[in-house]
């Protein structure tokens, strides 16, 4: 295994493609993926694995029966909680190594408690009012990019083309 660039956490998820996608995205990027259960598939979901392709042997990930035990798990990392009502867009925030990223799942968001209890690490992806909500791989791949974006410009993290964030 690999010390994770950064966590992603989806609180129980729904849609096994999303999960794949973001899990794809994870090897990607070199980060963790974290699922808190109830999950609405199986993780051995045929679209789950199509939309991960061939990169799911390679993802770093587990899933977890419960937010507490995750926040046992991830006590020393930093947690970012992914909200269309926060107050502050992801593009405020410095992110650093090893931080969580919290996504909701896709037809409820983030619990209510979790978030009024997180106000001050709450952030949001800005988008017209238009549009309830963005889906949960693009925004998942919206903030860890920005996050790589951040690390490569702070020297932290470089990732030459064709080599592998696994080691």
């Amino acid at each position: 295994m690999y010390d994770p660039v950064f966590h992603i956490v989806l609180y129980a998820p729904e849609i096994p493609p999303n999960t794949g996608n973001i899990g794809r995205m994870c090897v990607a990027t070199g980060s963790k993926l974290w699922l808190i259960e109830p999950l609405g598939f199986q993780v051995d979901d045929a679209a789950l694995r199509r939309a991960g392709m061939d990169y799911w042997q390679h993802l770093n990930w587990e899933v977890v029966p419960n937010w507490q035990t995750l926040d046992d798990r991830l006590k020393s990392n930093r947690k970012w909680y992914l909200t269309k009502t926060a107050k502050s867009s992801y593009h405020t925030v410095s992110f650093q190594k090893g931080d969580a990223f919290v996504f909701g799942c896709e037809s409820k968001g983030l619990p209510r408690e979790l978030v009024e209890a997180n106000q001050q690490t709450a952030i949001s992806v800005p988008m017209r009012t238009d549009v309830r909500s963005l889906n949960l791989a693009v925004t998942a791949g919206v903030i860890a990019y920005e996050g790589v974006r951040q690390l490569t410009l702070a020297s932290e993290y470089s990732l030459p083309i064709g080599e592998s964030p696994i080691g």
